[in-house]
C-alpha cells in the first residue's frame, strides 16, 4: 500500500500561510514552491518519490510526531492553577488542558474552528483537537455538534474516525468553545485526489472497499451519514481510511431529520434536489458512486454551480428518468422534471475509458436516479 506522504509535506509547506489574510499570496506563494520543486525533481532526474503518497509493502514507521511546519515557538502560559496551558495560535487562544504537552501544532481551519496536533502525555498518543469557537452562538451549529459528540462516543469501528477525548473547560458553568480530540490522521480523500500523485486500481478499490465498510456499520445502526464527500474521508501514511464529520448525520428514527441541509451539492443524490420528504440511506450510496468515480478521474463528477445547474449534470449523464422512476417523488417534482429537455444515457464505458469495467459496473448500479433500484449493502 501506498504512503501518503507528498500531501503531508504539501499542506505542511503550506501551514504558515493557512490563515492568512490575502488569498492570492498565499496563492502565488504555493505555486513558486511548486516551479522550484519541479526544478529541483528534473535536475535530480526525475521526481523524488511521493511523500504522502509513496507506495510501499513494508511495515508502516512507528507513530511519528508532527513535523513543526516551520513554526518554532507558540507562545504558551499556563492558567487555572496550572490545570491548563493557554496557547496563543496565530492570534487565537488555544485552551487544553495540561496533559496536552506542546509542540502544539495547527494543521487545517474552517469556519468551525481551529485543528491542532497535540502530544496526550498521558496515553502517548497524537491527537488531533478542534476547537469550536463559541459553540453555543448558533443553535444550528450547536446540534451539530452535539449530534457528532452522541454519535461517535458510541461507534467503535475501524473506518469510522474515533473520539479520543471531549476536554473539560476550564469553568463547567461558563464556557464559550468546546474542544474535541480526535485520533490523528495524516490527510484526507481530498488532498489525495487534487495531488499529482498517481493512484493504483488497487488503491481505488481498497479506499472504495474501506469506505463501504465504515459506511455498512454506520447504516447498521440507523444512521445516515448525509454528508460524504472526499474530505470527509480521513487516511493515514498505511492508507487506512475512516469517515469522519457526524454534524449532520441522524437516526433514521427521529421524525425532523428531513428538514436541515444535508450533503455537499455535488454529491447529492437526485431525490435531495428534488426535495423528496422521505429520503433513506440510498443517498450515502450516492454520494459513494460520485467519491469513487472522482477518485478514478481525479475530478468531481458532477460539479454543478446550484441545484438546478446539479440536476442537469447528473440527467445528462445518466439520462431523463423514465415515469417509473418517478414514482417516489411528490407531484411538483415529477412536473418539474417532464418539463426539462429530454437527455439520453451517455455510456459510462465510452465517457471514462480508462476506468475499469467492473468499476464502471459498480458505479453505475450506485448512481440509479430511483433510490428504490440503487444498489445497496
Amino acid at each position: 500500500m501506498t504512503v501518503f506522504t507528498e500531501v503531508r509535506r504539501e499542506r505542511e509547506r503550506e501551514s504558515t500561510d493557512l490563515f492568512d489574510q490575502n488569498p492570492s499570496q498565499h496563492i502565488n506563494q504555493t505555486d513558486k514552491r511548486k516551479k522550484e520543486e519541479n526544478n529541483r525533481a528534473m535536475e535530480g532526474g526525475g521526481a523524488a518519490p511521493p511523500a504522502d503518497t509513496v507506495m510501499s509493502d513494508a511495515a508502516p514507521p512507528p507513530q511519528q510526531p508532527p513535523v513543526a511546519m516551520g513554526i518554532e515557538n507558540i507562545p504558551a502560559t499556563l492558567s487555572h492553577g496550572g490545570r491548563f496551558i493557554q496557547y496563543n495560535i496565530f492570534g487565537n487562544i488555544f485552551e487544553v488542558t495540561a496533559k496536552y504537552k506542546p509542540p502544539i501544532m495547527p494543521i487545517g481551519k474552517g469556519a468551525y474552528g481551529i485543528v491542532c496536533s497535540a502530544l496526550n502525555s498521558e496515553t502517548n498518543e497524537h491527537v488531533a483537537i478542534k476547537k469550536i469557537a463559541n459553540a453555543f452562538d448558533n443553535k444550528i451549529d450547536a446540534k451539530r455538534t452535539l449530534r457528532e459528540i452522541k454519535l461517535l462516543r458510541h461507534m467503535d469501528h475501524e473506518n469510522v474516525v474515533a473520539i479520543r477525548d471531549i476536554v473539560p473547560p476550564p469553568q463547567r458553568e461558563i464556557f464559550n468553545d468546546v474542544y474535541i480530540a480526535y485520533e490523528l490522521m495524516d490527510t484526507d480523500l481530498h488532498q489525495i485526489i487534487r495531488s499529482n500523485q498517481a493512484l493504483s486500481e488497487e488503491h481505488c478499490q481498497y479506499f472504495l472497499y474501506q469506505i463501504l465498510r465504515g459506511l455498512k456499520y454506520i447504516h447498521s445502526a440507523n444512521v445516515l451519514h448525509r454528508d460524504l464527500k472526499p474530505s470527509n474521508l480521513l487516511l493515514n501514511a498505511n492508507c487506512d481510511l475512516k469517515i469522519c464529520d457526524f454534524g449532520l448525520a441522524r437516526v433514521t428514527s427521529e421524525t425532523d431529520f428531513m428538514t436541515e441541509y444535508v450533503v455537499t451539492r455535488w454529491y447529492r443524490a437526485p431525490e435531495l434536489l428534488l426535495n423528496s420528504s422521505d429520503y433513506t440511506a440510498a443517498i450515502d450510496v450516492w454520494s459513494v458512486g460520485c467519491i469513487f468515480m472522482e477518485l478514478m478521474d481525479r475530478k468531481p463528477l458532477f460539479p454543478g454551480r446550484d441545484h438546478v445547474h446539479q440536476l442537469r449534470l447528473l440527467m445528462e449523464l445518466i439520462g431523463t428518468p423514465s415515469e417509473a422512476d418517478l414514482g417516489f417523488l411528490n407531484e411538483n417534482a415529477k412536473r418539474y422534471i417532464r418539463q426539462l429537455p429530454l437527455y439520453r444515457r451517455q455510456s459510462f464505458q465510452e465517457k471514462f475509458p480508462h476506468v475499469h469495467p467492473e468499476a464502471i459496473d459498480l458505479v453505475e448500479k450506485m448512481l440509479t436516479f430511483d433510490p428504490r433500484k440503487r444498489i445497496t449493502g
